[in-house]
């Protein structure tokens, strides 16, 4: 069987490290959030988060409170680096946080990101006495002014009169407003948005193809679009 001239090109869409404080005291409170994640500006961010301390109890008989702190982990400094309180109805930054506190884990939507929203973000967590920021695992976030690429991925070995399938994914930092993906293969492929086992979710479009000498030296593009509040449509291809 004949090897078919398509070579395969992937650009990474985001990339997640955990917090790496080898020196951090034992904490308080501990944070659980995708580490690093980036985000497109004029769009949103929907960041998946749970917590826990390991001397603490929390009393679900007292309101837990979420609170965010930018680039300061210190939450008496001056000016204060507080963004978003949950216990406050108005914040410095527009945020909403869902979910049930009480069980350790809850969702932050940002909304209308600005490029000056790139920093560290800390976590902290009020509970009748218990006040507590996790300094040690910081989530950085880096908003970009063009979006990324998306990926392409070909599987399995590319031969002639043999089915592979081909994916297109981005990553999708707000599942409420996933990018529009479109390809030069069949216009009605398999579209799906899936959830990351860290929280985080990637839109990808799937098709099937037997192959044939038809295919020897074709490329493969595929386009990825988010709206945007700022240009309305911005565009990132990759191809192979």
């Amino acid at each position: 069987m004949a090897a078919l001239s398509v070579n395969l090109l992937a650009v990474l869409s985001a990339v997640f490290l955990p917090g790496d404080f080898a020196g951090c005291p034992n904490p308080d409170l501990i944070a659980n959030t995708p580490g690093q994640i980036e985000a497109l500006c004029g769009s949103c961010l929907q960041i998946p988060c749970s917590f826990n301390s390991t001397h603490y109890t929390y009393n679900n008989r007292r309101l837990i409170y979420g609170v965010w702190l930018k680039n300061i982990s210190n939450f008496n400094a001056k000016p204060s680096p507080v963004i978003f309180n949950s216990s406050r109805s108005v914040n410095k930054y527009s945020l909403n946080m869902t979910g049930n506190l009480s069980e350790e884990s809850y969702t932050t939507l940002f909304t209308d990101l600005e490029t000056s929203y790139t920093d560290s973000y800390f976590l902290r967590i009020e509970n009748g006495k218990f006040k507590a920021t996790d300094v040690c695992h910081p989530l950085q976030i880096k908003v970009r002014d063009s979006p990324q690429s998306p990926n392409i991925i070909i599987l399995p070995d590319l031969k002639e009169h043999q089915s592979v399938t081909v994916t297109c994914s981005a990553f999708t930092p707000c599942p409420q407003s996933p990018p529009e993906l479109t390809w030069n293969l069949q216009q009605d492929s398999l579209r799906q948005t899936e959830k990351n086992t860290n929280g985080t979710f990637t839109t990808k479009i799937q098709e099937t193809i037997t192959l044939s000498d038809t295919h020897d030296g074709y490329n493969i593009r595929c386009s990825a679009q988010w709206s945007s509040h700022e240009t309305h449509h911005r565009v990132r291809r990759a191809a192979v």
